[in-house]
């Protein structure tokens, strides 16, 4: 019961819905004379911060932080030692995010753009460790493969053996993922995969069970050198997608803190 209460709340509060919800408010405030003014004020509100969070500025502002506070694993040179940290690794976990369902569409292209950066990033690692498992996760709807299933077909068509793939089918959100991954490495050192934006409360669950995985993160929706274009002044779905990233990880690290979790 908590678990679809936390959803719902979550999902007003999310820019889209919550800019959506103040708009229809205020107009329909505004049908009440005695509330008219206070309904065009929120209406206003409304349709300012829906133009703000959907500006490429904005978002960016807003997502970079997140997303700086591990450092990427650098690309990898050919004769030379891998980092002792990711050298010591015994398992990759790459955590889920999502697929969609076509019948006669590779796996790799059924995943979702966080999903397949963060499988591509897992098969770099697991090249470089050999020795290493790989554990994927995601659960699924009735009659169709769930999405550890999808990411372990994409994963296994990109070079990886299946007796490398361990896929957890039952955790529904993040906390989940980090009890069952907590259950099966058993304390082994564990390079963690997830969206560079996710990262920081990731680790801080994974830090809430006595693990300490080492961060790679994959998925960036902005960069540090990135240069500053004419089509960031302006506002477009992608910015408030970047936007919406950026503001549920932040509400979402502030549920686990109050929780006693980071």
């Amino acid at each position: 019961m908590l678990f679809w209460l936390k959803k719902f709340v979550s999902f007003w509060i999310m820019p889209l819905p919550f800019c959506l919800l103040a708009i229809a408010a205020g107009l329909f405030l505004m049908t009440r004379p005695r509330r008219a003014r206070l309904g065009r004020a929120l209406a206003l509100a409304g349709l300012v911060l829906l133009a703000v969070l959907s500006n490429g500025l904005v978002s960016k502002w807003l997502i970079r932080p997140l997303q700086a506070r591990y450092p990427a694993v650098p690309e990898f040179v050919a004769g030379a030692p891998l980092p002792a940290p990711l050298a010591a690794c015994q398992y990759v976990v790459v955590l889920g995010a999502g697929n969609g369902y076509s019948p006669e569409v590779s796996a790799n292209n059924l995943l979702s753009s966080s999903a397949i950066s963060r499988v591509a990033e897992g098969v770099r690692l697991l090249h470089a460790l050999p020795g290493a498992k790989l554990i994927v996760s995601g659960p699924g709807t009735a009659n169709r493969p769930t999405h550890a299933t999808v990411m372990a077909r994409a994963v296994i068509a990109l070079g990886i053996a299946r007796d490398r793939i361990v896929t957890i089918d039952q955790a529904r959100d993040t906390e989940d993922e980090v009890h069952h991954v907590h259950r099966l490495v058993a304390g082994a050192p564990v390079a963690l995969v997830t969206s560079a934006w996710h990262m920081p409360r990731a680790m801080a669950l994974f830090r809430s069970v006595g693990l300490a995985p080492l961060p790679c993160p994959a998925d960036y929706r902005a960069h540090t050198d990135d240069a500053v274009v004419w089509d960031d002044f302006l506002c477009d779905a992608e910015s408030l997608a970047r936007s919406t990233f950026a503001l549920r990880e932040r509400i979402g690290y502030l549920w686990i803190w109050l929780r006693g979790k980071t």
